[in-house]
């Protein structure tokens, strides 16, 4: 399964980088203008193996690379914490995961070369921080994801703050993406007005520790950002995210050209 391939016509940027975005259910990448934050032609696309084990994904990747002739280096989003090259927790993807050295697996599967490894909220927050919501915008940052959970990203000047996981930060009595998460507005049935009176609590709540300048609002139910971002009642400036399904390709393109490993 493919997007649109990438077509031969599109013009080669002076600054190109190029990113793979791991997902659940897909994996995606493209070569990236690092002038723009823009993709480079179409993204290319293939299913998530099942089971998704280290193995099967690296050779994924491997096929998304390969797609586009790209021989540079390559940045990775995966759905979880990576810490010193290794992979800590597991989220949508196998548990064979926990305790993989993410650099050496890469790495093998690309031909030794050099390769970033990041969290996809993080890797999405660069990219939003950079050229997206949050571009221009000095002090801290705050990409938020809602979804499944609550992925979060910060930014301080532009420099990111990896693996925060600010979703299972106790609020209340329930970690946030217990009450906030757009999954659990769905299995409630929840209105918008009931929903965002949780968001609320939790926004204040990261409020008090970060002093963010500004939320970003990722994931699907961002696209209705209209329909709910007016109703919070915490005070820093909420916005949507612009970049929505690019986010973690760019993201992964700009850390690889960074040198950011984590």
């Amino acid at each position: 399964m493919t997007d649109t391939p990438a077509t031969d016509s599109s013009p080669t940027p002076r600054n190109p980088g190029f990113g793979v975005d791991v997902g659940g259910s897909g994996i995606k990448g493209g070569i990236v203008d690092l002038d723009t934050g823009e993709l480079v032609g179409e993204r290319f696309k293939v299913l998530t193996p099942q089971p998704a084990t280290p193995e099967a994904v690296a050779a994924a990747v491997a096929e998304v690379v390969a797609h586009f002739d790209w021989a540079g280096p390559v940045g990775i989003t995966l759905p979880g914490v990576v810490t010193e090259g290794i992979m800590r927790t597991a989220a949508n993807i196998d548990k064979a995961w926990i305790g993989t050295d993410v650099y050496e697996l890469f790495s093998r599967h690309l031909g030794g070369r050099a390769v970033s490894v990041l969290n996809d909220a993080d890797a999405a927050g660069m990219a939003e921080d950079a050229y997206g919501a949050g571009k221009g915008v000095d002090g801290v940052v705050m990409l938020l994801t809602f979804g499944t959970g609550i992925g979060s990203a910060i930014l301080i000047n532009g420099n990111l703050v990896p693996n925060t996981e600010l979703g299972h930060m106790q609020v209340g009595k329930k970690e946030a993406e217990h009450q906030a998460s757009s999954r659990i507005k769905e299995e409630k049935d929840w209105s918008y007005e009931k929903w965002t009176e949780k968001v609320s609590d939790v926004l204040k709540a990261y409020e008090a520790l970060f002093w963010p300048k500004l939320f970003i609002a990722g994931g699907g139910i961002s696209r209705k950002a209209d329909k709910w971002i007016p109703l919070l009642t915490n005070k820093t400036p909420v916005v949507p995210a612009t970049l929505l399904n690019t986010a973690g390709i760019v993201g992964a393109a700009m850390a690889v050209s960074q040198g950011i490993k984590t």
